[in-house]
């Protein structure tokens, strides 16, 4: 028992230097909560689908959004849309609002910006796969296992159409303020 005292003494101490490291950098990251927002199922070809072989097409949506609630503290909403169709007839339609509670302290815009849509949609997820899964399996129908999403490459395919389409306004920007430009030289010379 004394041994088990011993090695648990160094390990509060650990603790207690990194929670100081944590305090003296001033970054924060902590989950206050996780909660369905919203959860829908449609299924308006029933009884009918029952009847037919099934074999569905489906059209899988994501999209998040975020809130500052508070000074540092944030709510982050996945929302997960499944429109399953066979034969152009919609079998079901699920979608569920997985949200969160996050508070997220001393990072700088661009820190906070990829925790809020990469760090924060997969803590989500995995609660808003089963929500949907659930709904499906309730519904009668064959599981729905959505594959795992790489917020990260998301986030970065985001980022380079951003730039993409910056550099494009950019390039349309320069172009008519030189157009402009010539207009007005050539005003001035014909007033020489």
């Amino acid at each position: 028992m004394a041994e088990n005292d011993q090695e648990q003494k160094p390990t509060e101490a650990q603790a207690g230097s990194q929670a100081g490291q944590e305090g003296q950098d001033g970054q924060r990251f902590a989950v206050q909560r996780v909660y369905v927002k919203d959860a829908s199922f449609e299924a308006p070809d029933t009884p009918t689908v029952f009847r037919q072989q099934y074999s569905p097409q489906v059209n899988f949506n994501i999209n998040n959004r975020s809130t500052k609630v508070d000074e540092g503290v944030y709510e982050v909403v996945l929302r997960l849309t499944a429109d399953v169709k066979q034969d152009d007839k919609t079998v079901f339609l699920v979608e569920v609002q997985q949200a969160g509670i996050f508070e997220i302290r001393g990072l700088n815009n661009e820190q906070l910006e990829q925790v809020l849509t990469i760090t924060c949609p997969n803590i989500l997820f995995p609660y808003g796969r089963e929500a949907i899964d659930g709904l499906v399996t309730r519904g009668s129908f064959p599981a729905l296992l959505l594959a795992p999403i790489n917020f990260e490459n998301i986030y970065q395919q985001a980022k380079q159409q951003q730039a993409e389409q910056l550099a494009a306004q950019e390039g349309q920007q320069a172009a008519a303020p030189g157009a402009a430009e010539e207009a007005a030289d050539s005003g001035e010379s014909e007033s020489h």
